[in-house]
């Protein structure tokens, strides 16, 4: 009987490969085979594992292979490609994978899959490189174009972006950076818990944690143990990159005052402004399809957030329900390439490019604009996002002040605690790093204050 998704965590990681190729994206895929699969702990790990290191090592697996490889990789059949990638990953990257098993579990499934006719090429390639890993000549960080794409596996538009961004070793060690798996980490929810509580609570269940370097509500997970997290069920958390956990905090909302969180999915943000306010502020959040809004919705409830109100609506319209100057403090963490978060969403490497920056660019001052109009004259309007992308970034800020000359950048460096200095840049804006910064996301924010 042919293996199923349900039994086989490397036909399930196949499988959801293929999905991904399609245009579905990872995280979703996974979820939905994991949730339906009978698979234990240990192999949901291995799928998890697979799906996420070749797309994130796509770059590197395909150098090695080309080397073994006697036809160029882009005229194989998809679905040999596949196989091999995914038997390649695990010979180059799991030393916990026996030869022999990634070798023979690829050619098994490639005749599982209808190929059988693909079984002594995959077997030929894969124990080739078996043989010869050890010799590959890979670019030397010297060489820092070929570097980035054969080694950090940066397509070659991103390899483009970030040597215009840094300085060559800054730009090396970003590469090296997004190549690696992202941290885990979790936000305090300071509604029902704080920090020290749920510290002490993953200790004694198992987890080894420590607290975040910036973020004081931020927890980083650094070995999990057998058990879940405790504290899931309760609210007492929420999973969330520390880079995104400051975004709140950087939009200073107090208290009583009225806040607009314009495209607000899935909450995360939403709900720890509603924790920093303890819920005393009135916040509203805009989210363009319904079944995100559902998600913002579930998130409050579970977390505990009493006073968000969440709407559909696309705010490349304006909002015309909403009052001009009626509120205090918004929030446009805007829709963007996501460069900053490669490691979580693997698969945007290889699915954007750099007309896509152009249009988001686009978007993204499309939306600015939009929400100008809302803020209060005294108010404080955020634009952040995860990209480190030029045109995204200090492109769509520059733009923004040109056509709203009653709107000032702020220095974030005046009003941010002292120990977040290295964040911020000469204007004042804030550029997180992996590599720089703990590890956390590459996040940009610009704030700005409305004099009239």
């Amino acid at each position: 009987m042919s293996s199923t998704p349900d039994d086989s965590p490397r036909r399930a990681a196949y499988e959801i490969l293929l999905r991904v190729d399609e245009g579905a994206f990872a995280d979703l895929v996974l979820d939905t085979v994991l949730t339906r699969s009978r698979l234990d702990g240990r192999d949901r790990g291995l799928v998890t594992e697979l799906v996420y290191g070749v797309l994130r090592l796509r770059g590197r697996i395909d150098f090695a292979l080309e080397q073994f490889c006697k036809q160029p990789l882009k005229r194989l059949q998809p679905e040999v490609l596949r196989l091999l990638r995914l038997g390649a990953y695990q010979l180059l990257e799991l030393d916990r994978v026996p030869a022999h098993a990634a070798v023979g579990t690829s050619v098994e499934l490639a005749r599982e899959l209808g190929h059988p006719q693909a079984t002594g090429f995959i077997n030929g390639v894969l124990r080739s490189l078996e043989r010869g890993k050890e010799q590959i000549d890979w670019p030397q960080p010297e060489n820092i174009r070929r570097y980035l794409q054969h080694v950090c596996s940066m397509p070659v538009w991103l390899t483009k972006e970030l040597m215009r961004l840094l300085p060559n070793a800054e730009a090396r060690a970003l590469g090296e950076a997004l190549a690696l798996p992202a941290p885990h980490s979790l936000r305090v929810n300071t509604l029902k818990t704080d920090r020290a509580a749920l510290l002490e609570q993953l200790a004694e269940a198992g987890h080894q944690a420590r607290a975040c370097r910036f973020a004081p509500e931020g927890i980083i997970i650094e070995k999990r143990g057998e058990g879940p997290l405790p504290g899931n069920v309760e609210g007492h958390y929420q999973v969330q990159d520390e880079a995104s956990m400051l975004m709140a905090h950087l939009l200073d909302a107090q208290p009583g005052q009225r806040i607009l969180d314009c495209c607000a999915a899935p909450g995360g943000k939403t709900t720890h402004i509603a924790a920093l306010t303890e819920n005393r502020a009135e916040i509203v959040a805009l989210e363009k399809y319904p079944q995100r809004v559902e998600l913002i919705e579930q998130g409050a409830k579970r977390l505990g957030c009493e006073m968000i109100t969440a709407k559909e609506w696309d705010l490349t319209e304006p909002p015309q329900f909403l009052e001009e100057h009626s509120f205090d403090r918004i929030l446009l963490d805007a829709p963007c390439s996501g460069l900053g978060v490669l490691r979580r969403n693997p698969e945007s490497r290889w699915s954007k490019s750099a007309v896509n920056i152009r249009e988001l660019a686009e978007l993204q001052r499309e939306l600015l604009f939009n929400a100008a109009p809302l803020v209060k004259p005294g108010g404080r309007l955020l634009y952040s996002l995860c990209s480190f992308s030029q045109l995204e970034t200090d492109g769509v800020v520059a733009e923004f002040l040109e056509a709203h000359p009653q709107f000032e950048l702020e220095d974030l460096r005046e009003t941010c605690p002292s120990d977040w200095a290295e964040l911020f840049t000469e204007k004042g804006t804030l550029r997180s790093y992996p590599h720089r910064h703990d590890d956390m996301d590459a996040f940009f924010a610009a704030r700005f204050v409305r004099s009239q």
